[in-house]
Formats: C-alpha cells, structure tokens, sequence
C-alpha cells in the first residue's frame, strides 16, 4: 500500500514542479516612483494589498476613459501619466499572484512530503547525496 501511495505522491509532485517552473519570473521593474497621490492621500505602490491596488488600478482607468471622452491626452498625477500609473499597478498585481501561486504550491509541495513512507524519504535522500557527489 506504501509503494503505490508514494508512486502517486512523487507523480503530484512532478506536476507541481511542472507548475513551478511555468510561474513567470515578473520582476516589479516601476516606471514611477511608486509614490501617488490621489484626493489628497499619499499611497506608496510597494506596500498596497492586492485588494487596495486593485481599487486603485479601477480608479486610474476611469480617469483614463474620461481623458479618452474628453479628448485630453495627457494628464500627470505625483508628477507620472495615468499610463504610467496603470502599468506599475498592473505589474505590481502581476508579481502578487507569482508570490500567491509559489507560496500555494510550496505548502502543497510540504503536505505531500510528509506523506511519503519512511523509505521512499531515504531513497530520495540517498539519490539526492549520490547526484550532488557526481
């Protein structure tokens, strides 16, 4: 019952590394400063929640819709364009989800490691020391 359990074990984790390695490596490369205002409230991009940097991502593309009715082509707020602004949210939201998917699959990865038998950790282990010394 062990062997077949840990069979079915190395294969879920053969496919969470499958999923681990199509994670994007995004990095958060700003275009701004990361530092905006908006009515009157200073909001540092770096430290915003997924939840507040959506609501701000929202916001800007209103404003980005009303330039386009209005015919203004730009418009700088804390000194960026609105573009500007949308894009480093939009990386920003892009590298939380990286760091969401990666911290899910990393405690799937645990949980599944502890359900291995007691010799297939050893085997595993032994494999690991035999092809680190060549």
């Amino acid at each position: 019952m062990g062997a077949a359990n840990d069979k079915k074990i190395l294969a879920l984790r053969n496919k969470i590394q499958e999923k681990k390695d199509k994670i994007g490596k995004t990095r958060f490369v700003p275009v701004t400063n990361c530092s905006i205002e908006l009515d009157g409230t200073r909001h540092n991009l770096q430290v915003l929640n997924n939840e507040q940097l959506t609501y701000m991502l929202i916001r800007l593309n209103a404003l980005r819709l009303s330039m386009e009715d209005l015919g203004i082509k730009i418009c700088n707020i804390s000194g960026y364009t609105v573009q500007d602004w949308i894009t480093d949210i939009k990386m920003k939201l892009e590298v939380l989800a990286q760091k969401t998917e990666e911290n899910s699959l990393k405690a799937l990865e645990i949980k599944l490691s502890t359900l291995l038998s007691e010799d297939k950790k050893t085997e595993l282990e032994l494999t690991s020391i035999a092809d680190l010394l060549g």
